[in-house]
């Protein structure tokens, strides 16, 4: 039988609690927005839910395609006749008064517009991106980057983010994998609740909090075959144990929105899909903000074949649960007379159009429409020393160390060193996807960061070698001498911005052939090679880059990329993040991720006839979950339990003695993993549930600890509910997800 859980190991199993939000106004505000309500017309309702393109304010010209933009003059009309309640993706305090003195000042209502943008990794400062930032296994880092972009943002007039992306990313191939915190749930919940508090602040009517957006709900990055906008077909328990527990801790955490997701669902697009938006989101979860479209969903409702039309697009989608529409200008179109007709309920309606002008009043917009809109507070905030700082900082806690043979970093800054690659003096690739109001002049290079830190600028020679996709006249020539002329090969290879991003879904994430090629002969030069590879998803690593003395992943590190690099390699900062993805051996395992579940035939040896392996590989992956290096030599001694049962109610605690055989203090990710032997729904082969940074000193030992309860062994049984069984479960405290020594404990 399973056993009855406690309240706190419900909340421990992350079971369903009310959802406490910071938009339920207060009585007078409550009062003013059912004023507001009373005195709208239809068409001033379906203004409040029609989001538009800032088309007032500066922007970068690949966001937002100008198709859908009628002109400022035009905009701007519709402002005043109540049509539209917010604008989105322009920035600057100066221009923002504009738009809002149309709306505040020559509206009917009055009714202040919301003004939101895709801030991301940073506005103007520019942080790694958020799958590089997860690679710290730090929140409280996410924490504090997203509020440094916030208070950036909200002094450009901003008042709301679409972001963290919380989709958990199991398929390397997907795009978007670069925008998450990767394939783990944990993680996800843990950076989810962190990215949102940090957007949000304290108080959300500060000038330097944002609105927080979770996206995209849901499963958007289950997609088949990794190709994005694709459907997902899962079970609800894979949605209840995988994809939706981080939207649930950002919600716990606060958030005031959230943002649908382009896919289908089992069929059912996620713009249209009640179950999603109304019994799991408003019912069991209680959220009490609104819910926003991603950009065009609604329209796309006919393309999915789901809506007959425009008009029935809009039905759909409003009838489901999407409170605005973004972009399409399908609400601001269709709603009125689908009201008027009786199509769509009033009741209906007034719901949607109270939750936005909740949000407002949460934002303090009614009492100070131009918080947030100060040109002198701005120049002081964007790019703040103390920001850049912290791009620095979080940039060299976001590398990870895969492979480190012989110890050869840390290097010594007075080398000859090459540094070959289509990345070396690569600007354009330094700040990553989305981040849209970050400029290139700010980007450090690899080349101006390793120049900055050696003692002699003119040791290091730069050859690119190749092209990104693309072979370079002569290009592996040159390279191939300036690897022999030197005394250690920086090999800076990968992906472009461009090829981990929306819409950039890849059937092979290995090297671009031609860089692949420039590898294969650099290495041929027969002098030690440091590959820094630049990527937004896990890679694929076959051929002669796998065996490079060291291996760096840099991931899009954003603007302070070359200097936090550089003080990796000359070891004034030493590597301390952990994959956040698995690197598999070849594409053809994806998706490919740790917690797997077991199988009846499991494979014990690469070839062993009848079991779960491919003819050519070990079940296993290049590097797992949670891997990486330190410039220290840690091994890990078995666990220790301070009993070997655990009864209902009770706790135990699991220990580890970690011991650094090193010359340098170690800063380490302890991981444990638990495994449920036998349940009544089979579970993972191992499953992250807690981790621990501790610095090891050189030569020198420390122990961890883990206190663990019946909610850490917590699951969702065959009725959906948090349960645990009875039975034996297995215990690792490891560097990663496919090392150490178990321990095994059972529960009475």
């Amino acid at each position: 039988m399973s056993l009855r859980m406690s309240r706190r190991d419900l909340l421990l199993a992350g079971a369903a609690m009310p959802v406490l939000l910071s938009v339920v106004p207060a009585r007078g505000e409550a009062q003013r927005i059912e004023t507001l309500l009373d005195r709208m017309t239809l068409e001033e309702k379906a203004g409040q839910l029609t989001l538009v393109n800032d088309p007032f304010r500066w922007r970068p010209g690949n966001v937002n395609p100008d198709a859908f933009d009628p002109g400022q003059q035009a905009v701007a009309q519709e402002i005043r006749e109540g049509r539209i309640g917010a604008l989105f993706n322009g920035i600057g305090a100066a221009q923002a008064r504009y738009a809002q003195h149309l709306a505040v000042q020559e509206s009917r209502l009055g009714i202040p517009l919301l003004l939101a943008a895709d801030v991301i990794h940073g506005l103007r400062t520019i942080f790694p991106v958020p799958l590089a930032e997860t690679a710290s296994w730090d929140p409280d880092l996410a924490a504090r980057t997203a509020r440094a972009a916030a208070t950036e943002a909200g002094a450009s007039g901003i008042h709301q983010t679409y972001a963290p992306m919380v989709d958990i990313a199991r398929d390397q191939r997907w795009g978007r994998v670069v925008e998450g915190a990767g394939e783990d749930v944990l993680l996800g919940r843990l950076f989810a609740a962190a990215r949102v508090r940090g957007f949000q602040g304290d108080e959300l009517r500060d000038a330097s909090s944002l609105v927080a957006t979770p996206k995209h709900f849901a499963a958007y990055g289950a997609a088949e075959g990794g190709l994005d906008y694709a459907g997902a077909e899962l079970s609800e328990r894979a949605l209840r144990e995988v994809y939706l527990p981080p939207f649930r801790a950002a919600f716990d955490a606060g958030a005031c929105s959230v943002m649908c997701g382009f896919n289908t669902v089992n069929g059912i697009p996620a713009t249209a899909d009640p179950w999603l938006l109304q019994q799991v989101l408003r019912r069991e979860w209680g959220f009490r903000g609104y819910v926003v479209s991603d950009y065009t969903a609604d329209a796309e409702l006919v393309s999915h074949g789901f809506a007959e039309d425009a008009r029935d697009a809009v039905r759909l989608a409003f009838l489901a649960g999407v409170d605005m529409s973004m972009n399409s200008r399908l609400y601001q179109r269709y709603l009125p007379e689908l009201v008027a007709e009786g199509v769509v309920p009033m009741a209906r309606l007034d719901d949607a159009v109270r939750r936005v002008l909740r949000v407002k009043e949460a934002l303090g917009l009614f009492d100070d429409p131009w918080r947030g809109m100060d040109s002198e507070r701005e120049a002081r905030v964007v790019r703040a020393p103390a920001h850049v700082a912290l791009a620095r900082d979080a940039a060299r806690r976001s590398v990870v160390l895969l492979r480190n043979e012989g110890g050869l970093l840390p290097l010594r800054p007075d080398l000859r060193l090459a540094l070959i690659g289509p990345f070396g003096a690569d600007a354009d690739n330094v700040l990553g996807p989305w981040s849209i109001f970050g400029e290139r002049e700010h980007a450090v290079t690899l080349e101006a960061g390793i120049r900055a830190a050696i003692a002699d600028p003119d040791r290091l020679t730069v050859v690119p070698g190749s092209g990104i996709e693309s072979d370079l006249p002569g290009g592996i020539d040159a390279a191939v001498a300036a690897a022999g002329a030197a005394d250690v090969v920086l090999l800076a290879v990968g992906e472009s911005q461009w090829m981990s991003a929306e819409g950039h879904s890849r059937t092979e994430i290995d090297l671009p052939p031609p860089q692949a090629a420039l590898v294969e002969a650099v290495m041929q030069a027969g002098r030690p090679v440091v590959v820094l590879l630049k990527t937004g998803r896990a890679l694929a690593l076959t051929g002669s880059v796998a065996e490079a003395d060291a291996i760096m992943v840099t991931w899009f590190l954003g603007q302070e990329e070359g200097n936090a690099v550089a003080d990796l390699l000359f070891g004034s900062a030493a590597p301390s993040g952990r994959l956040p993805v698995s690197f598999p051996l070849r594409t053809g395992q994806q998706p490919f991720y740790y917690a797997r579940l077991s199988t009846g035939r499991p494979a014990q040896a690469a070839d062993q006839a009848y079991t779960a392996h491919y003819r050519n590989l070990p079940d296993g992956a290049l590097y797992p979950f949670g891997h990486g290096l330190t410039y220290g030599s840690v091994r890990y001694e078995p666990p220790r339990l301070t009993a070997e049962r655990l009864m209902a109610g009770g706790r135990l605690t699991a220990t580890a003695r970690l011991v650094n055989d090193g010359a340098r203090d170690a800063d380490e990710v302890a991981q444990l993993y638990l495994r449920d032997r036998a349940a009544r729904v089979v579970q993972p082969r191992r499953l992250l549930k807690a981790f621990s940074h501790v610095t090891v000193p050189a030569g020198g030992a420390v122990e961890v600890s883990f206190d663990l309860g019946v909610g850490e062994l917590a699951y969702l049984g065959p009725d959906m509910q948090p349960t645990a069984d009875p039975g034996w479960f297995d215990l690792w405290i490891a560097p990663n997800a496919e090392s150490g020594v178990a321990a095994a404990f059972r529960l009475d």
